[in-house]
């Protein structure tokens, strides 16, 4: 794995609001050794609550799917926005107008010296850059998913999490489903029998059949390079990602089907429809994954792919064979369905046991029965012994200000987004079949697959 660059920039470059980036480096660690040691839960102990009854929340990438986010927590103290785009931004803005506004996260968490917790919701290249800075920082993190853009960012963020003792929790908001609750009652139960075969979809970015709908894949590069909208910084949209040039083919939302900034339908929708499996089944790490697609770009992820994951035994419970479908592509039939019965086209999940089938509807384990829809009908349900969510958002909000746990902390979504984009890089090397090392971190049998782990950051730039 290549390790990214370290932060080196002249005093010449950019100032944003007065601060240097070479300022905001020596004020960083100045505040860092001064606060990461000990976080602010545990020096109060398990249950310790903020001095204010309200959290101090910094949003981070907020014209998109940040807005939603903040609304999720705007039960706290939302007090400073930071977005590259201020009129992409502005609706937002407008919402919580006593909030401090910024461009760069860098100086905002330099100079919001209060701030306990922050929303993440910017392209996936920039996530990692910014958690860990938040983190290094003593913020409680909140990460839309897929957690990272890379396999190395994902392994990076887990050890940081654990080593900084913050709440974190990633955006894959299914976990606090009650469906997913159910999914492992069920199993616990024995509905299924023992899970040795998964199978799990997306259309996107296909929509019904229809492409493009959510974004572009298999696409080259364009050739034409358009000014920069005024209201953006370009560079700072960039952030660690190699450079080139703008293009509206890339933002707002266009990037996630590119391979420097996104992981098409897999990172998006399979970190979500595939969280159900990799918690019920406890999943960790593949020994290997094989994959077939339509043609694979230069520039971007395909079309639609298939990627085929083995996963070994897991103390009591027996290897795990995981098939991914995208792009509008889904699994055989299961022989067990009626035959009026339509497997799902958008999102859906299947586990099949050597006593039976569940197949989950919609996404992130929202709906799951047993098929045939005869056996859900005579299936005396279990107890319901598993803690219910108090909701996704309430689950992080609760961490920070009491140290419990949530769903979907970063000890979680890490190993699990390392699997996902695992998927692919075998992808992106033609879907030849790669045996992986977990604990090397390393592909063992194509040693030309492991650049694809993670890159060289620009310079300026590093976790």
């Amino acid at each position: 794995m290549t390790k990214p660059e370290p932060y080196s920039v002249s005093e010449t470059e950019s100032k944003t609001d007065g601060l240097s980036r070479r300022q905001f480096i020596k004020q960083t660690a100045a505040t860092t050794a001064a606060f990461t040691i000990v976080p602010r839960h545990v020096l109060g102990g398990a249950n310790y609550t903020a001095p204010s009854d309200k959290l101090t929340i910094a949003g981070i990438g907020i014209g998109g799917r940040g807005s939603d986010d903040l609304r999720g927590v705007e039960s706290e103290r939302i007090v400073a926005l930071c977005d590259v785009d201020w009129d992409y931004a502005d609706g937002v803005f407008k919402r919580y107008p006593s909030a401090r506004r910024y461009r760069d996260y860098r100086e905002m968490l330099v100079q919001e010296k209060d701030l306990d917790a922050v929303v993440i919701a910017t392209p996936d290249h920039t996530h990692a850059v910014i958690s860990m800075t938040a983190m290094k920082l003593g913020k409680h993190v909140y990460c839309e998913k897929p957690l990272t853009r890379t396999v190395g960012e994902a392994r990076a963020l887990t050890l940081a999490a654990k080593q900084a003792g913050v709440a974190t929790q990633m955006g894959n908001q299914g976990m606090a489903f009650e469906g997913n609750r159910l999914i492992k009652e069920w199993l616990m139960d024995g509905a299924i029998g023992q899970v040795r075969e998964v199978h799990c979809w997306s259309d996107r970015p296909t929509h019904q059949g229809r492409m493009p709908l959510w974004w572009a894949q298999g696409i080259d590069r364009p050739k034409d390079t358009p000014p920069i909208p005024k209201t953006l910084d370009w560079d700072l949209w960039l952030g660690p990602a190699p450079h080139r040039p703008y293009h509206p083919a890339y933002v707002p939302f266009a990037w996630r089907g590119w391979w420097d900034f996104g992981s098409g339908g897999l990172g998006d929708m399979g970190i979500h429809n595939l969280a159900p499996a990799f918690s019920a089944l406890k999943l960790g790490a593949p020994t290997s994954v094989h994959a077939s697609s339509t043609p694979v770009f230069k520039e971007t992820l395909p079309l639609a792919s298939t990627v085929h994951y083995e996963f070994p035994a897991r103390g009591d419970l027996p290897p795990v064979t995981l098939h991914w479908y995208d792009g509008g592509l889904t699994p055989p039939r299961p022989r067990d369905m009626e035959d009026d019965m339509a497997l799902p086209r958008e999102d859906g999940l299947i586990l099949k046991g050597d006593q039976g089938t569940m197949l989950v509807s919609g996404w992130g384990g929202e709906s799951p029965s047993l098929i045939p829809l005869s056996k859900m009908r005579a299936y005396k349900r279990p107890p319901k012994t598993l803690p219910r969510s108090i909701g996704h958002y309430e689950e992080w909000i609760k961490a920070v200000k009491e140290g419990t746990p949530t769903a979907s902390s970063f000890e979680f979504a890490g190993p699990m987004t390392e699997a996902v984009l695992l998927g692919t890089v075998c992808v992106r090397v033609g879907g030849r079949k790669l045996l992986w090392d977990s604990d090397a971190m390393t592909v063992t049998n194509m040693p030309q697959a492991n650049q694809y782990l993670h890159y060289d950051y620009r310079a300026g730039w590093a976790l």
